[in-house]
């Protein structure tokens, strides 16, 4: 599995980042600094979920 993550994260351990693979038919996401725990998602609602947090549909949550 091939993994990617955001150009913007260092590479050292104090850049822990969501680094996303792919797999047939899903995307797949894990937390750097725990890569043995993946989520599996479409393509379809990760696009939903990206466009959700870039219009501030999240901002409430925040502390």
């Amino acid at each position: 599995m091939h993994w990617r993550k955001s150009s913007y994260s260092g590479e050292d351990a104090e850049h822990n980042c969501v680094e996303l693979g792919r797999a047939p038919g899903a995307i797949l996401l894990r937390e750097s600094d725990d890569p043995g725990v993946v989520i599996a998602t479409t393509p379809a609602a990760l696009r939903g979920l990206v466009a959700r947090i870039k219009t501030g549909g999240f901002d409430h949550m925040a502390g």
